[in-house]
C-alpha cells in the first residue's frame, strides 16, 4: 500500500473493501511472525484471524507514531505470546517442519536438478531455523524475510536496538554451527 494513512482513514469511515486491502497487504507480514511462534496449523489460523480483528477494532487508537506494518507486527506478536502464555507452551519447543518453506527463486529459471537441490538446502535450512529459541527465529524471520530494519524489530518486541542486533548475530552464529554440525559444507553449497 503505497500510503497507508490514507487506508486507515478510508477504513475508519467505514470502507470494509478498504480492510480488505490492509489484510492482502499485510497478512503476509502477520502469517511469518505467527507461524514461527505457534507450532500448531489450526492455532496459526486462528491467531492470524484473531490479529487481523484485534487490527479492525483498534485501527481508530492507531496514531502514526510508528510505520503501520510495526504496528501490525507488534499486534501479532503480542497476540502470540498471549498464546503461549495460556497453553504454556515452552518458548524454546522445536516446531515440525509442516510450516511453508523458505521462499525460493523462481521455479521456471532452474533447471529440475536445481531446483530439487535449492528446495532440499531450503528445507534444511528451514528446519534448523524452527530449532532455534523463539526470540531469534522470530527477529531472523522479520530481518531476512520480511526486511524489516533493527529499529522496527526493537519496536515490535520492545527490545533494545543493541540487543535485537545482538540476537540476530547469536541466532546466525548458533544457526551455522547447527548447520556445519549436521552437514558437510558441500551440502550447503551446492
Amino acid at each position: 500500500m503505497k500510503n497507508p494513512k490514507l487506508l486507515v482513514e478510508k477504513i475508519l469511515a467505514g470502507n470494509l473493501e478498504q480492510f480488505k486491502t490492509l489484510v492482502e497487504d499485510y497478512q503476509r507480514l502477520v502469517s511469518h511472525i505467527v507461524f514461527r511462534m505457534i507450532p500448531k496449523q489450526a492455532d496459526q489460523e486462528d491467531i492470524c484471524q484473531d490479529v487481523f480483528i484485534q487490527i479492525y477494532q483498534n485501527l481508530g487508537h492507531f496514531k502514526f507514531e510508528s510505520k503501520l506494518s510495526t504496528w501490525i507486527a507488534r499486534i501479532a506478536y503480542n497476540r502470540c505470546i498471549n498464546y503461549l502464555e495460556k497453553k504454556k507452551t515452552p518458548l524454546f519447543d522445536d516446531l515440525s517442519p509442516e510450516e511453508e518453506s523458505i521462499e525460493t527463486q523462481s521455479e521456471d529459471s532452474m533447471t529440475p536438478d536445481t531446483f530439487t537441490e535449492h528446495r532440499d538446502r531450503a528445507s534444511r535450512l528451514q528446519a534448523e531455523i524452527d530449532t532455534l529459541p523463539i526470540q531469534y527465529r522470530t527477529i531472523l524471520t522479520l530481518y531476512h524475510l520480511d526486511e524489516m530494519k533493527y529499529q522496527e524489530i526493537s519496536q515490535i518486541l520492545e527490545l533494545p536496538e543493541g540487543t535485537v542486533k545482538n540476537y540476530l548475530f547469536r541466532a546466525r552464529k548458533l544457526l551455522k554451527q547447527r548447520l556445519m554440525a549436521k552437514y558437510q559444507p558441500e551440502e550447503l553449497l551446492q
